[in-house]
């Protein structure tokens, strides 16, 4: 495992016997974000466990969510959690990768699920801070849906069979970002290139790995974005 800020990328350095926290020197007290070197079933099933022995009993568990079936021809490419043994586990990310919907090459989907105020979907997307409340209020209040007409979601998947909705937010120019809710944390999505995000439009299904990880999970190499390229 690798370990850096969750919010910039940058080093952190551990508690000491001045600090309970880890600490980036830019960002101040961070959960550290660790992320798996390697990429197979034994390393998912490594972060499924730590996930589970790092969840305090009176929080809820950080789902690992997953696209179920995986989207035709994708394969896993990488998993992350941040937080430690003082704080538990805050937030948890998975990358795939496969063709882009429109074609043109190859895409990336980062899926990112986190307690408030962590800032790692918020990094991935190209944002500053570290909430998307902000964003979505800013981007949905300059949209005119016209009269008579509803506000709807810009993308609809199911979350544990579930239909969510997630909206667009403006980020970094050369991905899009979506956030929503699901189990009362953030939900982002990022794709990469931008139009990859069309994905979406198809019909995605998420599934947290951590109540099952399915055996037919295809793995492919480690993805760039979930190691340092974002």
């Amino acid at each position: 495992m690798s370990v850096s800020c969750p919010r910039c990328g940058g080093a952190v350095r551990p508690p000491d016997l001045m600090r309970v926290d880890w600490r980036c020197d830019g960002c101040g007290d961070v959960p550290p974000l660790h992320i798996a070197e390697h990429n197979n079933a034994e390393i998912a099933k490594s972060v499924i466990n730590t996930i589970a022995a790092g969840t305090p009993a009176h929080r809820p568990a950080v789902p690992l969510w997953c696209t179920w079936p995986l989207l035709l021809d994708w394969t896993v490419t990488g998993v992350a959690w941040a937080g430690d043994d003082h704080s538990g586990v805050r937030a948890t990310a998975l990358a795939c990768s496969g063709p882009a919907p429109l074609g043109g090459g190859p895409a990336d989907l980062v899926i990112v699920a986190e307690e408030p105020g962590v800032g790692l979907g918020n990094r991935f997307a190209g944002l500053p801070g570290t909430d998307p409340g902000a964003y979505l209020v800013r981007d949905l209040t300059q949209i005119d849906p016209g009269p008579g007409e509803a506000l709807g979601a810009h993308a609809k998947i199911k979350v544990d069979g579930h239909p969510t909705p997630l909206w667009s937010v403006s980020s970094a120019e050369d991905r899009s970002a979506y956030v929503g809710e699901a189990r009362g944390m953030w939900l982002y999505a990022i794709a990469w290139p931008a139009h990859a995000g069309y994905v979406l439009a198809e019909d995605v299904m998420l599934h947290d790995l951590c109540e099952w990880l399915p055996p037919e999970l295809v793995y492919g190499a480690p993805s760039p974005y979930l190691h340092g390229l974002a």
